[in-house]
């Protein structure tokens, strides 16, 4: 095994706010305000790790609440800040959650599954250090398989059939490498990857039943080996697994993504107005106040037991985010309120937004369908015209039925460019301008007619 180092600084620890929020505004047009707020958030975090040990643990995260109807880019802007600050992230709906006595989701699960999350990143992080150790060693196997120790003949010393061997190893190394061996077959030992079987026991949740599990029986899932002949092509990624496993320490992985989900950890909280009660409300709603009191000590800071550890969570930042249509932030428990110091309005999306999500971020609507016809060998142009009403259009239904935001735009550009990418294939080497009139074509009678844009767009 290989000592995991702990991560170095990282480009977002020399960012500052105003960096973070030109980096968001790549991929999120407008929401200043709430980029704003996450960009200083992530900022305090690097502050944060600065201070003096006793101070640190006393600074807690300012968490966020975002107010604002779908599709406007609530989540985007979370999921990109922790792509941005290589933080573990994990997006929850507060209403899959029910309190203690309900069928439904254990709050901690939502600790639990960030976890595993930082885990499965530190664990890449890792293979990535150790690719090149472990690509030599499962060639070095791979080699004793191909090539056995030969007997050392009468007529020669034994250093001169350590030198003939070595040479023949080479030229064998090389044939291997240039993939002329693909084929041949090999003989490796496998682990079998059987799982047992287990009755739940009712009334237990999956969290709590797996929790310990393989602590208790470490043979129980490790599976048996046994002998298995495959090609050569296979053996190479069977044996580099393998050599991957013994040079990465698990238990050291474990350990530094604990850590890091503690100090970076971002826990996104989708549909916080689903559970927030109306004042005087009976019957569902008393389960709705029992999820926000199930909630709370998971933002307030408590201890939760997973299989890799027990992880606290007064330094995760947490984000929720809401319509608010029927309640408000006010309806939810002040103690909940309390713990989202941070409120930020998101402003709903009109037709000169949707024009620059068409066109502005690295992956606009109008750059990835382009990408995908050129796959095709089809070269898809869009004018301004044809761009500015597509937005038009999308702005127009928005009013007309539900306000889904810039969600409405994918709906839009799949019913315009439905001919062309289902005849993709068979006109190859075209190229097809989209003009303002091929747009009308295609969307004008529907989204005219409030029936059919309800139903189709």
């Amino acid at each position: 095994m290989i000592s995991l180092p702990e991560r170095s600084a990282t480009a977002i620890d020399t960012l500052t706010p105003r960096e973070i929020v030109a980096e968001l505004d790549k991929y999120v047009v407008g929401q200043s305000r709430a980029k704003r707020a996450v960009a200083i958030a992530l900022r305090n975090r690097v502050r944060r790790q600065k201070l003096p040990p006793d101070l640190a643990d006393d600074v807690a995260p300012k968490n966020i609440l975002m107010i604002g109807p779908t599709g406007v880019g609530k989540t985007e802007i979370a999921r990109r800040l922790a792509r941005l600050a290589q933080s573990p992230f994990i997006k929850v709906e507060a209403s899959k959650f029910t309190e203690v006595g309900y069928v439904g989701r254990d709050v901690e699960s939502m600790v639990r599954d960030l976890v595993e999350l930082a885990v499965d990143m530190v664990r890449e992080e890792q293979l990535r250090e150790v690719a090149a150790k472990a690509d030599q060693a499962a060639e070095e196997r791979l080699l004793d398989l191909l090539l056995p120790p030969r007997p050392v003949a009468p007529d020669e010393t034994a250093a001169s059939a350590r030198e003939a061997q070595q040479a023949t190893r080479e030229r064998m190394r090389e044939r291997l490498r240039a993939g002329q061996l693909d084929d041949r077959v090999v003989e490796i030992e496998v682990q079998d990857r059987g799982v047992p079987s287990f009755e739940i026991i009712q009334g237990s949740s999956v969290e709590e039943v797996g929790l310990n599990l393989k602590d208790m029986m470490p043979g129980l899932f490790q599976g048996r080996s046994k002998r298995k002949r495959v090609p050569v092509s296979e053996a190479k990624g069977r044996l580099r697994a393998d050599e991957e496993q013994k040079l990465v320490d698990m238990d050291a992985v474990s350990g530094i993504a604990v850590r890091r989900v503690e100090n970076s950890g971002i826990i996104f909280v989708d549909e916080i107005d689903k559970v927030a009660g109306r004042e005087g409300a009976q019957g569902p709603d008393v389960s709705r106040e029992g999820v926000q009191r199930d909630i709370l000590p998971i933002v307030e800071g408590t201890t939760v037991n997973t299989k890799h550890g027990m992880v606290r969570t007064d330094h995760i930042l947490f984000i929720a985010a809401g319509a608010f249509h029927v309640s408000k932030p006010s309806d939810l428990i002040p103690e909940l309120q309390g713990r989202f110091p941070i409120r930020v309005e998101l402003e709903a999306l009109g037709q000169a937004e949707f024009v620059r999500i068409l066109t502005e971020p690295r992956s606009a609507l109008v750059k990835q369908y382009t990408a995908l016809m050129a796959t095709e060998g089809v070269t898809l142009t869009f004018d301004d015209e044809a761009v500015a009403l597509i937005a038009e259009f999308a702005a127009r239904v928005n009013e007309q039925t539900e306000n889904i935001g810039a969600r409405r735009l994918h709906t839009i550009m799949e019913r315009l460019l439905d001919e062309i990418s289902f005849e993709g294939p068979e006109i190859t080497g075209r190229s097809i301008t989209i003009d303002a009139a091929y747009v009308r074509r295609m969307l004008a009678d529907i989204v005219g007619n409030d029936d059919l844009s309800r139903y189709i767009l």
